[in-house]
């Protein structure tokens, strides 16, 4: 979560706080009840009626950005009606509680079950996994597993305050340079070169070496959302062994890719069919289809989680183990994975993405059209596709044009690629459930309203006055 300061500026006068408040907000006489807004930065003196606690926050509220308009975010901002009903019947249920909410605990087991079988684990009946906050909790779970796996096989070397490192390409979703700050492993990144936007995979196996926990391949980059070759990454790392010795496990950070592949690329060998993928995670509340947050870290065998990371609760009586980086957290979002699993099945799944995908495809075409724009990614593996423009447009740039489209309504973020690309500058559409045909002509008479005025400018105006939109991954 990001650092806030405590207030903004200097306190509201006594006059600017009575006009701040609706004379309307009082319970029966509007002329009664309330003075003055309650303070922002102390707790006020007494309490408030619930209506009016409502409305002062509804209010402000409003000027945030329709989640439905967002198409930065990967993250799901559409349900049924009747998941939001579960969830709110189960948003009180502790998840750690396993004594006290069995039935929960069971629906989450059962979800890992059906990824385990989603993802082609040998034996689906042992394979080890667990709900998290969300794919980065499951990253960090994946990632201290690794490193534990590496110290166990190397307490004869280094002592335990060695410092590893885990190899993965510079797309990664800043989880990963977290996870290594957090837990004091070396980031080696693979840069991007070309046209090549992520991973390569003979780069990373030379990245290894004999302090190398692991690699991370990414089923989904955030960058442009193109799937890295996990099976080439894989057979890199074979040969790697076979010349050195050096049997490296990749984790795959399938948090959006995860729960598209399966259902849209089953010929794609990405995941626990490849025997050196040791563990995978993904985001329910992406692709998954499941309001924020809930994630998932899967093992392929009880082998490649030690058990001394594992924690045991009683449960009925008995002993279930447990593994998170949180604690208390509400079950409200694992009941409605399991309710997502359940009402969809695999071909409601895959009618779903295939949707998105479509829609994608076809949004990338239209841009495509658009005089002065060139596609780098078409929606074609995950349903996202970014677009720079050409090389010969000077009146504008991708800022102006997503400074432009919030106006609009429209969230489409603007930035700028990491080593060795920092030259291109992309705007990047995400497709999710919801967003519809209809909603993508919107944008797109929009985009076509606003680019006679764009192409009027003098020059970019974030030449001037810097990029006009901040955007991280």
């Amino acid at each position: 979560m990001p650092l806030h300061k405590g207030s903004h500026g200097k306190a509201p006068s006594d006059e600017h706080r009575r006009l701040a408040l609706n004379p309307f907000f009082g319970e029966a006489d509007p002329t009664a009840p309330m003075a003055t807004a309650p303070p922002r930065h102390h707790l006020p003196d007494g309490p408030l009626p619930p209506s009016t606690a409502y409305r002062l926050v509804h209010d402000e509220l409003m000027l945030d950005g329709n989640s439905r308009l967002n198409l930065a975010t990967f993250v799901t901002t559409w349900m049924e009606p009747q998941a939001s009903v579960l969830m709110g019947e189960c948003r009180d249920k502790n998840m750690i509680d396993k004594d006290e909410y069995p039935r929960t605990a069971e629906l989450e087991r059962r979800c890992v079950a059906m990824l385990a079988d989603l993802w082609n684990a040998p034996d689906p009946a042992t394979a080890v996994g667990c709900s998290t906050t969300g794919s980065s909790e499951a990253c960090m779970l994946a990632g201290l597993a690794l490193k534990r796996r590496w110290t166990a096989r190397n307490t004869d070397r280094y002592p335990a305050t060695a410092r590893p490192n885990l190899v993965m390409g510079v797309n990664v979703q800043v989880c990963w340079d977290k996870f290594c700050t957090f837990w004091e492993v070396e980031p080696r990144q693979v840069p991007m070169d070309g046209e090549r936007f992520h991973l390569d995979p003979q780069a990373a196996a030379d990245l290894c070496d004999e302090n190398t926990i692991g690699v991370v391949g990414i089923l989904g980059s955030t960058f442009d959302g193109s799937y890295e070759p996990i099976a080439e990454l894989c057979t890199a790392l074979d040969e790697l062994q076979e010349r050195t010795g050096l049997d490296i496990p990749v984790h795959v950070d399938g948090a959006s890719g995860a729960m598209v592949a399966p259902f849209l690329d089953e010929d794609l060998v990405w995941d626990f069919r490849l025997p050196r993928v040791s563990s995978i995670n993904t985001s329910g509340h992406k692709f998954g289809l499941v309001y924020p947050g809930v994630g998932w870290a899967l093992w392929r065998s009880p082998a490649e989680l030690p058990e001394e990371l594992v924690f045991r609760v009683n449960y009925l009586g008995g002993d279930m183990p447990t593994f998170a980086l949180n604690f208390s957290r509400p079950g409200a979002q694992v009941v409605a994975q399991y309710y997502t699993f359940l009402r969809l099945g695999r071909e409601g799944y895959r009618a779903v993405q295939q949707a998105s995908r479509d829609v994608a495809r076809g949004l990338a075409k239209e841009f495509e059209a658009l005089d002065g724009f060139r596609l780098l990614t078409r929606g074609d593996e995950l349903p996202v596709f970014t677009v720079t423009t050409e090389p010969d447009v000077d009146a504008y740039d991708v800022f102006d044009v997503s400074r432009r489209l919030r106006e609009h309504g429209w969230l489409v973020p603007a930035y700028t690629f990491p080593a060795n690309r920092q030259d291109l500058s992309v705007l990047r559409v995400v497709c999710r459930n919801g967003f519809s045909s209809d909603l993508a002509e919107l944008l797109l008479e929009d985009m076509r309203r606003l680019l006679p005025e764009l192409r009027q400018q003098s020059g970019p105006l974030s030449r001037k006055h810097g990029p006009q939109t901040a955007f991280h991954h």
